[in-house]
Protein backbone atom coordinates (compact mmCIF):
# COMPACT_ATOMS: atom_id res chain seq x y z
CA UNK A 1 0.00 0.00 0.00
CA UNK A 2 2.75 2.66 0.83
CA UNK A 3 4.50 1.24 -2.79
CA UNK A 4 1.37 2.33 -4.44
CA UNK A 5 1.07 5.69 -2.68
CA UNK A 6 4.65 6.79 -3.67
CA UNK A 7 4.55 5.86 -7.10
CA UNK A 8 0.77 7.85 -7.00
CA UNK A 9 3.06 10.59 -5.41
CA UNK A 10 5.71 10.40 -8.66
CA UNK A 11 2.60 10.51 -10.36
CA UNK A 12 1.61 13.15 -9.35
CA UNK A 13 4.55 15.52 -9.14
CA UNK A 14 4.99 14.75 -12.92
CA UNK A 15 1.89 15.92 -13.36
CA UNK A 16 1.98 18.99 -11.57
CA UNK A 17 5.40 19.80 -13.13
CA UNK A 18 3.58 19.06 -17.11
CA UNK A 19 1.11 21.12 -16.02
CA UNK A 20 3.27 24.02 -15.41
CA UNK A 21 5.24 23.34 -18.59
CA UNK A 22 1.96 23.64 -19.99
CA UNK A 23 1.59 27.34 -18.72
CA UNK A 24 5.23 28.57 -19.67
CA UNK A 25 5.02 29.61 -22.92
CA UNK A 26 8.40 29.01 -23.88
CA UNK A 27 11.89 28.33 -22.11
CA UNK A 28 13.84 30.88 -23.70
CA UNK A 29 14.31 34.19 -22.79
CA UNK A 30 12.90 35.91 -25.99
CA UNK A 31 16.06 37.94 -26.56
CA UNK A 32 17.09 38.33 -30.29
CA UNK A 33 19.69 40.29 -32.06
CA UNK A 34 18.99 41.97 -35.46
CA UNK A 35 18.52 39.68 -38.33
CA UNK A 36 18.04 36.67 -36.14
CA UNK A 37 14.55 34.12 -36.68
CA UNK A 38 11.78 34.85 -34.55
CA UNK A 39 9.39 31.98 -34.64
CA UNK A 40 5.71 32.84 -36.68
CA UNK A 41 3.64 29.96 -36.40
CA UNK A 42 0.24 29.91 -38.04
CA UNK A 43 -2.24 28.34 -35.72
CA UNK A 44 -5.98 28.22 -37.08
CA UNK A 45 -8.38 29.92 -39.34
CA UNK A 46 -12.45 29.85 -38.96
CA UNK A 47 -15.87 31.77 -38.97
CA UNK A 48 -15.31 34.58 -36.61
CA UNK A 49 -18.81 33.77 -34.53
CA UNK A 50 -17.91 30.05 -34.39
CA UNK A 51 -15.15 30.13 -31.84
CA UNK A 52 -15.09 26.24 -32.23
CA UNK A 53 -15.12 25.75 -35.36
CA UNK A 54 -11.92 26.14 -36.67
CA UNK A 55 -9.34 24.23 -38.78
CA UNK A 56 -6.24 24.33 -39.98
CA UNK A 57 -4.25 27.25 -41.60
CA UNK A 58 -3.14 25.06 -44.65
CA UNK A 59 -6.37 23.84 -44.95
CA UNK A 60 -7.14 26.56 -46.99
CA UNK A 61 -5.63 26.88 -50.20
CA UNK A 62 -2.82 29.59 -49.35
CA UNK A 63 0.74 29.37 -50.36
CA UNK A 64 2.50 26.69 -48.48
CA UNK A 65 6.00 25.87 -48.02
CA UNK A 66 8.04 22.63 -48.74
CA UNK A 67 9.55 22.41 -45.25
CA UNK A 68 7.10 23.56 -42.51
CA UNK A 69 7.35 21.86 -39.19
CA UNK A 70 4.14 21.47 -36.90
CA UNK A 71 5.40 23.06 -32.92
CA UNK A 72 5.62 20.49 -30.38
CA UNK A 73 1.93 21.84 -28.18
CA UNK A 74 1.65 20.66 -24.59
CA UNK A 75 -2.17 18.63 -23.54
CA UNK A 76 -3.78 22.08 -22.48
CA UNK A 77 -2.91 23.36 -26.03
CA UNK A 78 -4.28 20.61 -28.40
CA UNK A 79 -7.56 20.72 -26.02
CA UNK A 80 -7.80 24.27 -26.41
CA UNK A 81 -7.37 23.18 -30.66
CA UNK A 82 -4.59 24.71 -31.24
CA UNK A 83 -2.49 23.34 -33.81
CA UNK A 84 1.05 25.23 -34.57
CA UNK A 85 2.73 25.36 -37.87
CA UNK A 86 4.99 27.38 -39.71
CA UNK A 87 4.17 30.59 -41.43
CA UNK A 88 4.95 31.08 -44.62
CA UNK A 89 5.90 34.61 -43.67
CA UNK A 90 10.12 35.42 -42.45
CA UNK A 91 9.87 38.06 -39.77
CA UNK A 92 13.58 38.12 -38.66
CA UNK A 93 14.45 40.60 -35.91
CA UNK A 94 14.33 44.71 -36.81
CA UNK A 95 14.61 43.29 -40.98
CA UNK A 96 11.98 45.89 -42.78
CA UNK A 97 10.71 44.63 -45.61
CA UNK A 98 8.43 46.11 -48.21
CA UNK A 99 6.39 43.95 -50.50
CA UNK A 100 7.82 40.53 -49.96
CA UNK A 101 6.81 38.25 -52.38
CA UNK A 102 5.54 34.83 -50.62
CA UNK A 103 4.56 33.44 -53.62
CA UNK A 104 2.86 33.56 -56.95
CA UNK A 105 0.16 31.06 -57.50
CA UNK A 106 -2.51 30.18 -60.10
CA UNK A 107 -6.01 29.53 -58.11
CA UNK A 108 -8.36 27.05 -59.53
CA UNK A 109 -12.27 27.31 -59.78
CA UNK A 110 -12.29 25.19 -56.90
CA UNK A 111 -9.41 26.84 -54.90
CA UNK A 112 -11.53 30.44 -55.66
CA UNK A 113 -14.67 28.99 -54.71
CA UNK A 114 -13.50 27.73 -51.72
CA UNK A 115 -11.57 31.42 -50.71
CA UNK A 116 -15.40 32.65 -51.50
CA UNK A 117 -16.87 30.79 -48.98
CA UNK A 118 -14.98 31.21 -46.27
CA UNK A 119 -14.85 35.16 -47.01
CA UNK A 120 -18.73 34.66 -46.81
CA UNK A 121 -18.59 32.82 -43.76
CA UNK A 122 -16.10 35.66 -42.36
CA UNK A 123 -13.22 33.65 -41.51
CA UNK A 124 -10.71 34.73 -39.58
CA UNK A 125 -6.91 33.46 -38.97
CA UNK A 126 -4.81 33.74 -35.71
CA UNK A 127 -0.92 33.48 -35.85
CA UNK A 128 1.38 33.51 -32.87
CA UNK A 129 4.50 35.61 -33.41
CA UNK A 130 7.17 35.40 -30.59
CA UNK A 131 4.07 33.80 -28.20
CA UNK A 132 2.27 37.17 -29.17
CA UNK A 133 -1.13 36.70 -30.75
CA UNK A 134 -2.08 38.25 -34.13
CA UNK A 135 -5.09 38.05 -36.42
CA UNK A 136 -6.29 39.17 -39.68
CA UNK A 137 -9.62 38.58 -42.14
CA UNK A 138 -9.11 36.37 -44.98
CA UNK A 139 -11.32 38.64 -46.75
CA UNK A 140 -14.01 41.33 -47.07
CA UNK A 141 -17.86 41.31 -48.38
CA UNK A 142 -18.91 44.42 -49.91
CA UNK A 143 -22.71 44.67 -50.06
CA UNK A 144 -24.16 46.61 -52.75
CA UNK A 145 -27.99 46.12 -51.77
CA UNK A 146 -30.06 44.12 -50.15
CA UNK A 147 -30.07 41.06 -52.59
CA UNK A 148 -26.60 38.78 -51.39
CA UNK A 149 -26.36 37.68 -54.76
CA UNK A 150 -25.51 41.19 -55.20
CA UNK A 151 -22.76 41.13 -53.06
CA UNK A 152 -18.69 40.95 -54.18
CA UNK A 153 -16.31 38.88 -52.31
CA UNK A 154 -12.60 40.28 -52.12
CA UNK A 155 -9.26 38.31 -50.77
CA UNK A 156 -6.74 39.47 -48.99
CA UNK A 157 -3.44 39.45 -50.99
CA UNK A 158 -1.25 41.32 -49.07
CA UNK A 159 -0.56 41.24 -45.36
CA UNK A 160 1.50 44.69 -43.56
CA UNK A 161 3.16 43.78 -39.77
CA UNK A 162 3.62 46.38 -37.81
CA UNK A 163 5.78 45.41 -35.00
CA UNK A 164 7.10 47.42 -31.76
CA UNK A 165 10.62 46.56 -30.11
CA UNK A 166 12.20 47.08 -27.13
CA UNK A 167 16.04 46.73 -26.70
CA UNK A 168 16.42 43.11 -27.49
CA UNK A 169 12.81 41.96 -27.43
CA UNK A 170 9.87 41.70 -29.04
CA UNK A 171 6.70 43.97 -27.53
CA UNK A 172 3.69 44.46 -29.73
CA UNK A 173 2.65 43.02 -33.28
CA UNK A 174 -0.47 44.18 -35.43
CA UNK A 175 -1.59 42.32 -38.25
CA UNK A 176 -3.21 44.67 -40.68
CA UNK A 177 -4.80 44.09 -44.41
CA UNK A 178 -4.07 46.01 -47.87
CA UNK A 179 -7.19 47.60 -48.95
CA UNK A 180 -5.24 48.09 -52.46
CA UNK A 181 -4.72 44.54 -52.50
CA UNK A 182 -7.80 42.82 -52.87
CA UNK A 183 -8.42 40.19 -55.66
CA UNK A 184 -11.83 40.04 -56.58
CA UNK A 185 -13.26 35.84 -56.18
CA UNK A 186 -16.82 36.73 -56.97
CA UNK A 187 -17.45 34.61 -59.59
CA UNK A 188 -15.77 30.98 -60.27
CA UNK A 189 -12.86 31.09 -62.52
CA UNK A 190 -8.75 30.79 -62.70
CA UNK A 191 -7.48 33.74 -61.22
CA UNK A 192 -3.21 34.40 -60.53
CA UNK A 193 -2.59 36.44 -57.41
CA UNK A 194 0.67 36.84 -55.87
CA UNK A 195 0.78 36.95 -51.78
CA UNK A 196 2.87 39.15 -50.89
CA UNK A 197 3.60 40.60 -47.10
CA UNK A 198 5.70 43.96 -46.17
CA UNK A 199 7.47 44.53 -42.40
CA UNK A 200 8.03 47.35 -40.26
CA UNK A 201 10.00 48.09 -36.96
CA UNK A 202 9.16 50.21 -34.83
CA UNK A 203 11.27 51.21 -30.92
CA UNK A 204 8.58 51.73 -28.22
CA UNK A 205 8.70 52.61 -24.46
CA UNK A 206 6.89 49.34 -23.25
CA UNK A 207 8.72 47.24 -21.68
CA UNK A 208 8.63 43.63 -22.55
CA UNK A 209 7.37 42.52 -18.96
CA UNK A 210 4.26 44.35 -20.08
CA UNK A 211 3.70 43.21 -23.06
CA UNK A 212 0.90 41.37 -22.61
CA UNK A 213 -1.13 44.38 -20.94
CA UNK A 214 -2.69 45.22 -23.44
CA UNK A 215 -4.43 42.41 -24.00
CA UNK A 216 -6.42 42.04 -20.09
CA UNK A 217 -6.95 45.91 -20.38
CA UNK A 218 -10.27 45.70 -22.95
CA UNK A 219 -11.86 43.89 -19.56
CA UNK A 220 -10.51 46.67 -17.04
CA UNK A 221 -12.13 49.52 -19.26
CA UNK A 222 -14.02 52.24 -17.20
CA UNK A 223 -17.84 50.87 -18.94
CA UNK A 224 -16.66 47.36 -18.54
CA UNK A 225 -15.75 47.78 -14.57
CA UNK A 226 -18.73 49.94 -14.52
CA UNK A 227 -20.76 47.19 -15.39
CA UNK A 228 -18.95 44.52 -13.26
CA UNK A 229 -19.14 46.47 -10.43
CA UNK A 230 -23.07 46.84 -10.90
CA UNK A 231 -23.04 42.74 -11.28
CA UNK A 232 -21.24 42.98 -7.14
CA UNK A 233 -23.85 45.31 -6.25
CA UNK A 234 -26.36 43.06 -7.53
CA UNK A 235 -25.27 40.16 -5.39
CA UNK A 236 -24.87 41.44 -2.59
CA UNK A 237 -27.93 43.28 -2.39
CA UNK A 238 -29.34 40.01 -3.56
CA UNK A 239 -27.67 38.38 -1.01
CA UNK A 240 -28.51 40.93 1.78
CA UNK A 241 -31.92 40.75 1.29
CA UNK A 242 -32.05 36.99 1.81
CA UNK A 243 -29.99 36.94 5.01
CA UNK A 244 -32.35 39.77 6.00
CA UNK A 245 -35.34 37.85 5.31
CA UNK A 246 -33.58 34.89 7.50
CA UNK A 247 -32.84 36.52 10.62
CA UNK A 248 -36.26 38.66 10.84
CA UNK A 249 -38.23 35.88 10.02
CA UNK A 250 -36.67 32.92 9.58
CA UNK A 251 -34.61 33.38 13.19
CA UNK A 252 -37.24 35.02 14.86
CA UNK A 253 -39.79 31.95 13.97
CA UNK A 254 -37.05 29.79 15.47
CA UNK A 255 -36.75 31.91 18.65
CA UNK A 256 -40.67 31.37 19.12
CA UNK A 257 -40.28 28.04 18.80
CA UNK A 258 -37.27 27.24 21.42
CA UNK A 259 -39.28 29.37 23.99
CA UNK A 260 -42.09 27.32 23.30
CA UNK A 261 -40.82 24.02 23.64
CA UNK A 262 -38.65 25.14 26.63
CA UNK A 263 -41.36 25.83 28.72
CA UNK A 264 -43.63 22.82 27.50
CA UNK A 265 -46.15 25.15 25.82
CA UNK A 266 -47.30 22.96 22.77
CA UNK A 267 -50.94 23.25 21.86
CA UNK A 268 -52.70 22.11 19.13
CA UNK A 269 -53.32 25.48 17.28
CA UNK A 270 -49.36 25.67 17.32
CA UNK A 271 -48.53 22.63 15.15
CA UNK A 272 -48.84 24.24 11.89
CA UNK A 273 -46.16 26.70 12.84
CA UNK A 274 -43.75 24.54 14.77
CA UNK A 275 -44.89 21.25 12.99
CA UNK A 276 -41.05 20.53 12.54
CA UNK A 277 -40.61 19.66 16.02
CA UNK A 278 -43.61 16.83 15.45
CA UNK A 279 -41.34 14.83 13.03
CA UNK A 280 -38.25 14.44 14.71
CA UNK A 281 -38.32 11.05 14.82
CA UNK A 282 -38.12 10.78 10.95
CA UNK A 283 -36.48 13.91 9.89
CA UNK A 284 -32.88 11.51 10.45
CA UNK A 285 -34.67 8.99 8.56
CA UNK A 286 -32.19 7.80 5.62
CA UNK A 287 -33.17 8.60 1.85
CA UNK A 288 -34.32 6.23 -0.36
CA UNK A 289 -30.95 5.82 -2.71
CA UNK A 290 -28.42 6.61 -0.60
CA UNK A 291 -25.55 5.45 -2.40
CA UNK A 292 -26.42 7.86 -5.03
CA UNK A 293 -26.95 10.75 -2.73
CA UNK A 294 -23.12 9.45 -1.37
CA UNK A 295 -21.78 9.53 -4.64
CA UNK A 296 -23.74 12.97 -5.83
CA UNK A 297 -21.98 14.63 -2.59
CA UNK A 298 -18.98 13.42 -2.86
CA UNK A 299 -18.72 14.39 -6.74
CA UNK A 300 -19.77 17.85 -6.10
CA UNK A 301 -17.44 18.36 -2.96
CA UNK A 302 -14.39 17.54 -5.69
CA UNK A 303 -15.95 19.87 -8.47
CA UNK A 304 -16.02 22.56 -5.01
CA UNK A 305 -12.25 21.62 -4.35
CA UNK A 306 -11.70 22.01 -8.02
CA UNK A 307 -13.43 25.52 -8.34
CA UNK A 308 -11.16 26.62 -4.88
CA UNK A 309 -7.74 26.09 -6.98
CA UNK A 310 -8.25 27.08 -9.96
CA UNK A 311 -9.73 30.17 -8.52
CA UNK A 312 -6.22 30.79 -6.94
CA UNK A 313 -4.63 29.93 -9.30
CA UNK A 314 -6.54 32.46 -11.44
CA UNK A 315 -5.69 35.25 -9.09
CA UNK A 316 -2.05 34.72 -8.69
CA UNK A 317 -2.15 35.33 -12.09
CA UNK A 318 -1.31 32.27 -14.05
CA UNK A 319 -4.10 32.48 -16.33
CA UNK A 320 -3.13 35.80 -18.38
CA UNK A 321 -4.75 36.73 -21.73
CA UNK A 322 -3.27 33.90 -24.38
CA UNK A 323 -1.48 31.73 -22.22
CA UNK A 324 -2.43 28.70 -24.43
CA UNK A 325 -3.74 26.00 -22.72
CA UNK A 326 -2.95 26.40 -19.59
CA UNK A 327 -6.85 26.56 -17.61
CA UNK A 328 -7.13 23.25 -20.29
CA UNK A 329 -3.89 21.45 -18.43
CA UNK A 330 -4.87 22.92 -15.08
CA UNK A 331 -8.78 21.64 -14.71
CA UNK A 332 -7.63 18.11 -16.25
CA UNK A 333 -4.71 17.90 -13.84
CA UNK A 334 -6.40 19.45 -10.85
CA UNK A 335 -9.18 17.54 -11.57
CA UNK A 336 -7.06 14.38 -11.34
CA UNK A 337 -5.72 15.36 -8.30
CA UNK A 338 -8.67 15.98 -6.19
CA UNK A 339 -10.12 12.94 -6.81
CA UNK A 340 -9.37 11.25 -4.22
CA UNK A 341 -11.58 14.10 -2.10
CA UNK A 342 -14.55 12.61 -4.09
CA UNK A 343 -13.58 8.98 -3.30
CA UNK A 344 -13.41 10.08 0.76
CA UNK A 345 -16.36 12.28 0.90
CA UNK A 346 -18.31 10.02 -0.58
CA UNK A 347 -17.33 6.81 0.78
CA UNK A 348 -17.16 7.84 4.70
CA UNK A 349 -21.05 9.73 4.25
CA UNK A 350 -22.16 6.14 2.65
CA UNK A 351 -21.08 4.64 5.44
CA UNK A 352 -22.56 7.24 7.86
CA UNK A 353 -25.62 6.29 6.10
CA UNK A 354 -25.15 2.28 7.07
CA UNK A 355 -24.55 1.27 3.21
CA UNK A 356 -22.71 -1.86 2.79
CA UNK A 357 -21.64 -2.30 -0.89
CA UNK A 358 -19.43 1.09 -0.65
CA UNK A 359 -17.46 -0.72 -4.07
CA UNK A 360 -19.89 -0.04 -5.87
CA UNK A 361 -20.68 3.41 -4.42
CA UNK A 362 -17.20 4.02 -5.29
CA UNK A 363 -17.38 3.57 -8.65
CA UNK A 364 -20.76 5.27 -9.02
CA UNK A 365 -19.05 7.98 -7.65
CA UNK A 366 -16.10 7.90 -10.39
CA UNK A 367 -18.32 7.79 -12.89
CA UNK A 368 -21.27 10.32 -12.13
CA UNK A 369 -19.48 13.36 -13.51
CA UNK A 370 -17.17 11.66 -16.12
CA UNK A 371 -19.25 9.35 -17.69
CA UNK A 372 -21.43 11.96 -19.16
CA UNK A 373 -18.35 14.46 -20.43
CA UNK A 374 -16.77 11.21 -21.63
CA UNK A 375 -20.49 9.85 -23.62
CA UNK A 376 -20.59 14.00 -24.85
CA UNK A 377 -16.74 14.30 -25.61
CA UNK A 378 -16.76 11.07 -28.01
CA UNK A 379 -20.17 12.53 -29.97
CA UNK A 380 -18.57 15.89 -30.12
CA UNK A 381 -15.04 14.53 -30.95
CA UNK A 382 -16.82 12.52 -33.82
CA UNK A 383 -18.33 15.71 -34.99
CA UNK A 384 -15.33 17.61 -35.45
CA UNK A 385 -13.43 14.70 -36.94
CA UNK A 386 -16.28 14.47 -39.24
CA UNK A 387 -15.80 18.37 -40.02
CA UNK A 388 -11.98 17.89 -40.01
CA UNK A 389 -11.71 20.66 -37.46
CA UNK A 390 -8.93 21.48 -35.26
CA UNK A 391 -11.43 20.33 -31.87
CA UNK A 392 -10.87 16.69 -32.87
CA UNK A 393 -7.99 15.54 -30.30
CA UNK A 394 -5.52 13.24 -32.12
CA UNK A 395 -5.49 9.66 -30.60
CA UNK A 396 -2.04 9.99 -28.51
CA UNK A 397 -3.82 12.92 -27.09
CA UNK A 398 -6.85 10.69 -26.17
CA UNK A 399 -4.23 8.04 -24.94
CA UNK A 400 -2.92 10.57 -22.29
CA UNK A 401 -6.21 11.36 -20.95
CA UNK A 402 -7.04 7.98 -20.80
CA UNK A 403 -3.79 7.02 -18.66
CA UNK A 404 -4.05 10.52 -16.65
CA UNK A 405 -7.41 8.42 -15.64
CA UNK A 406 -6.07 5.76 -15.21
CA UNK A 407 -2.90 5.68 -12.83
CA UNK A 408 -3.96 9.00 -11.14
CA UNK A 409 -7.33 9.60 -11.27
CA UNK A 410 -8.72 6.25 -10.49
CA UNK A 411 -5.98 5.16 -7.70
CA UNK A 412 -6.18 8.24 -5.94
CA UNK A 413 -10.24 7.85 -5.89
CA UNK A 414 -9.57 4.12 -4.56
CA UNK A 415 -7.34 5.24 -1.55
CA UNK A 416 -9.79 8.18 -0.99
CA UNK A 417 -12.39 5.52 -0.90
CA UNK A 418 -10.54 3.08 1.57
CA UNK A 419 -9.46 6.52 3.66
CA UNK A 420 -13.59 7.04 3.91
CA UNK A 421 -13.97 3.25 4.35
CA UNK A 422 -11.61 3.13 7.34
CA UNK A 423 -12.55 6.40 8.96
CA UNK A 424 -15.77 4.83 10.71
CA UNK A 425 -16.94 8.16 11.60
CA UNK A 426 -21.07 7.95 12.85
CA UNK A 427 -24.14 9.74 11.56
CA UNK A 428 -24.53 12.80 14.34
CA UNK A 429 -27.91 12.62 14.71
CA UNK A 430 -29.23 14.78 17.55
CA UNK A 431 -32.84 12.96 18.32
CA UNK A 432 -33.29 9.05 17.69
CA UNK A 433 -34.97 8.14 14.84
CA UNK A 434 -38.32 6.24 15.05
CA UNK A 435 -38.95 2.54 14.58
CA UNK A 436 -41.74 3.43 12.20
CA UNK A 437 -42.02 6.50 9.69
CA UNK A 438 -44.93 9.07 9.72
CA UNK A 439 -46.51 9.81 6.98
CA UNK A 440 -46.25 12.95 4.91
CA UNK A 441 -49.44 14.90 4.81
CA UNK A 442 -50.75 16.29 1.81
CA UNK A 443 -49.34 19.48 0.66
CA UNK A 444 -50.29 21.99 -1.80
CA UNK A 445 -48.95 21.77 -5.31
CA UNK A 446 -46.00 24.76 -4.52
CA UNK A 447 -44.55 23.14 -2.27
CA UNK A 448 -43.35 20.16 -4.10
CA UNK A 449 -39.85 19.28 -5.13
CA UNK A 450 -40.09 21.29 -8.87
CA UNK A 451 -41.96 24.37 -7.60
CA UNK A 452 -39.44 24.35 -4.66
CA UNK A 453 -36.15 23.86 -6.86
CA UNK A 454 -37.76 26.82 -9.15
CA UNK A 455 -37.62 29.26 -6.32
CA UNK A 456 -34.55 27.73 -5.15
CA UNK A 457 -32.47 28.41 -8.47
CA UNK A 458 -33.80 32.16 -9.34
CA UNK A 459 -32.32 33.64 -6.45
CA UNK A 460 -28.72 32.65 -6.81
CA UNK A 461 -28.91 33.01 -10.72
CA UNK A 462 -30.53 36.70 -10.33
CA UNK A 463 -27.02 36.64 -8.62
CA UNK A 464 -24.42 35.99 -10.73
CA UNK A 465 -26.62 36.46 -14.43
CA UNK A 466 -24.93 39.76 -15.17
CA UNK A 467 -21.43 38.01 -14.64
CA UNK A 468 -22.21 35.33 -16.52
CA UNK A 469 -22.63 37.66 -20.05
CA UNK A 470 -19.13 38.30 -19.71
CA UNK A 471 -18.23 35.04 -19.15
CA UNK A 472 -20.09 33.53 -22.02
CA UNK A 473 -18.30 36.16 -24.14
CA UNK A 474 -15.14 35.02 -23.29
CA UNK A 475 -15.63 31.57 -23.67
CA UNK A 476 -17.94 31.25 -26.45
CA UNK A 477 -16.31 34.44 -28.06
CA UNK A 478 -13.43 36.25 -28.53
CA UNK A 479 -13.71 38.52 -25.79
CA UNK A 480 -11.13 38.42 -22.70
CA UNK A 481 -11.80 37.98 -19.16
CA UNK A 482 -9.57 38.96 -16.65
CA UNK A 483 -10.97 40.77 -13.56
CA UNK A 484 -10.89 37.08 -11.57
CA UNK A 485 -11.08 38.97 -8.28
CA UNK A 486 -14.67 40.31 -9.14
CA UNK A 487 -15.26 36.76 -10.52
CA UNK A 488 -14.04 34.89 -7.24
CA UNK A 489 -16.85 37.81 -4.92
CA UNK A 490 -19.77 37.00 -7.35
CA UNK A 491 -18.95 33.17 -6.84
CA UNK A 492 -18.46 33.27 -3.10
CA UNK A 493 -22.04 35.44 -3.20
CA UNK A 494 -23.61 32.73 -5.08
CA UNK A 495 -22.49 29.88 -2.57
CA UNK A 496 -23.53 32.01 0.54
CA UNK A 497 -26.79 32.32 -1.14
CA UNK A 498 -27.18 28.90 -2.58
CA UNK A 499 -26.78 28.32 1.14
CA UNK A 500 -29.18 30.70 2.60
CA UNK A 501 -32.19 29.91 0.32
CA UNK A 502 -31.95 26.37 0.98
CA UNK A 503 -32.28 26.17 4.52
CA UNK A 504 -34.72 28.57 4.30
CA UNK A 505 -36.59 26.08 2.10
CA UNK A 506 -35.70 23.05 4.19
CA UNK A 507 -37.48 24.95 7.03
CA UNK A 508 -40.49 25.77 5.47
CA UNK A 509 -40.38 21.95 4.53
CA UNK A 510 -40.11 20.87 7.56
CA UNK A 511 -42.71 22.83 8.70
CA UNK A 512 -44.96 21.72 6.58
CA UNK A 513 -44.37 17.81 8.64
CA UNK A 514 -42.37 17.26 5.25
CA UNK A 515 -39.23 15.05 6.52
CA UNK A 516 -38.02 14.00 3.01
CA UNK A 517 -35.70 16.62 3.18
CA UNK A 518 -32.31 15.24 1.53
CA UNK A 519 -33.10 14.83 -1.58
CA UNK A 520 -34.80 18.20 -1.75
CA UNK A 521 -32.04 20.41 0.16
CA UNK A 522 -29.90 18.36 -2.93
CA UNK A 523 -31.97 19.46 -5.71
CA UNK A 524 -32.69 22.86 -4.70
CA UNK A 525 -29.30 24.07 -4.31
CA UNK A 526 -28.44 22.73 -7.46
CA UNK A 527 -31.26 23.80 -9.49
CA UNK A 528 -29.01 26.95 -10.00
CA UNK A 529 -27.59 24.59 -12.66
CA UNK A 530 -30.56 24.61 -14.69
CA UNK A 531 -31.16 27.84 -14.80
CA UNK A 532 -27.48 28.87 -16.18
CA UNK A 533 -28.39 26.21 -18.32
CA UNK A 534 -31.45 27.83 -19.46
CA UNK A 535 -29.89 31.19 -20.22
CA UNK A 536 -27.18 29.42 -22.54
CA UNK A 537 -30.48 28.81 -24.64
CA UNK A 538 -31.63 32.72 -24.67
CA UNK A 539 -27.26 33.97 -25.02
CA UNK A 540 -27.74 31.45 -28.66
CA UNK A 541 -30.08 32.53 -29.64
CA UNK A 542 -30.49 36.42 -28.70
CA UNK A 543 -27.00 37.43 -27.70
CA UNK A 544 -24.02 35.59 -30.15
CA UNK A 545 -24.19 35.03 -34.21
CA UNK A 546 -23.28 31.28 -33.57
CA UNK A 547 -24.61 28.88 -36.67
CA UNK A 548 -24.21 25.63 -37.65
CA UNK A 549 -24.32 21.78 -36.62
CA UNK A 550 -21.00 21.52 -34.95
CA UNK A 551 -21.17 25.14 -32.84
CA UNK A 552 -24.34 24.56 -32.00
CA UNK A 553 -23.24 20.77 -30.82
CA UNK A 554 -20.63 21.99 -29.33
CA UNK A 555 -22.07 24.86 -27.29
CA UNK A 556 -24.98 23.07 -25.81
CA UNK A 557 -22.98 19.36 -25.43
CA UNK A 558 -19.93 20.88 -23.55
CA UNK A 559 -22.74 23.72 -21.35
CA UNK A 560 -24.86 20.69 -20.47
CA UNK A 561 -21.63 18.81 -19.19
CA UNK A 562 -20.35 22.33 -17.23
CA UNK A 563 -23.78 23.35 -16.10
CA UNK A 564 -24.16 19.51 -14.66
CA UNK A 565 -20.91 20.30 -12.78
CA UNK A 566 -22.52 23.27 -11.16
CA UNK A 567 -25.64 21.35 -10.43
CA UNK A 568 -23.43 19.00 -8.60
CA UNK A 569 -21.05 21.21 -6.83
CA UNK A 570 -24.20 23.68 -5.45
CA UNK A 571 -26.37 20.59 -4.27
CA UNK A 572 -23.38 19.61 -2.54
CA UNK A 573 -23.13 23.37 -0.90
CA UNK A 574 -27.16 23.19 -0.60
CA UNK A 575 -26.96 19.77 1.14
CA UNK A 576 -23.97 20.62 3.92
CA UNK A 577 -25.90 24.29 4.67
CA UNK A 578 -29.66 22.03 5.29
CA UNK A 579 -27.60 19.33 6.77
CA UNK A 580 -25.94 21.72 9.24
CA UNK A 581 -29.14 23.65 9.89
CA UNK A 582 -31.12 20.70 10.52
CA UNK A 583 -28.39 19.71 12.98
CA UNK A 584 -28.98 22.41 14.95
CA UNK A 585 -32.53 23.27 15.43
CA UNK A 586 -33.08 19.93 16.70
CA UNK A 587 -30.16 19.93 19.02
CA UNK A 588 -31.44 23.40 20.51
CA UNK A 589 -34.53 21.16 22.02
CA UNK A 590 -35.36 18.20 24.08
CA UNK A 591 -37.27 15.38 22.28
CA UNK A 592 -38.62 12.37 24.09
Amino acid sequence: MGRRAAVLVKISGLLVCFAVAGVVCDASDHSYKRGDHVPLYANKVGPFHNPSETYRYYDLPFCFPGDVKEKLEALGEVLNGDRLIDAPYKLDFLIDLNSKVVCQKKLTKEEVSRFRSVVMKNYYFQMYYDDLPLWGFVGKVEEDGKDPSDSKYFLHRHIHFDIHYNEDHVVEINAKNDINSLVDITEDREIDIEFSYSVKWTETDIPYKKRMDKYSQSSSLSRHLEIHWFSIINSCVTALLLTGFLSTILMRVLRNDFVKYAHDEESVEDQEETGWKYIHGDVFRFPKNKSLLAACIGSGTQLFALAIFIFILALVGVFYPYNRGALFTALVVIYALTSGIAGYTATSFYFQLEGTNWVRNLLLTGCLFCGPLFLTFCFLNTVAIAYNATAALPFGTIVVIALIWTLVTFPLLVLGGIAGKNSKTEFQAPVRTSKFPREIPPLPWYRSTIPQMAMAGFLPFSAIYIELYYIFASVWGHRIYTIYSILFIVFIILLIVTAFITVALTYFQLAAEDHAWWWRSFLCGGSTGLFIYGNCLYYYYARSDMSGFMQTSFFFGYMACICYGFFLMLGAVGFRAALLFVRHIYRSIKCE
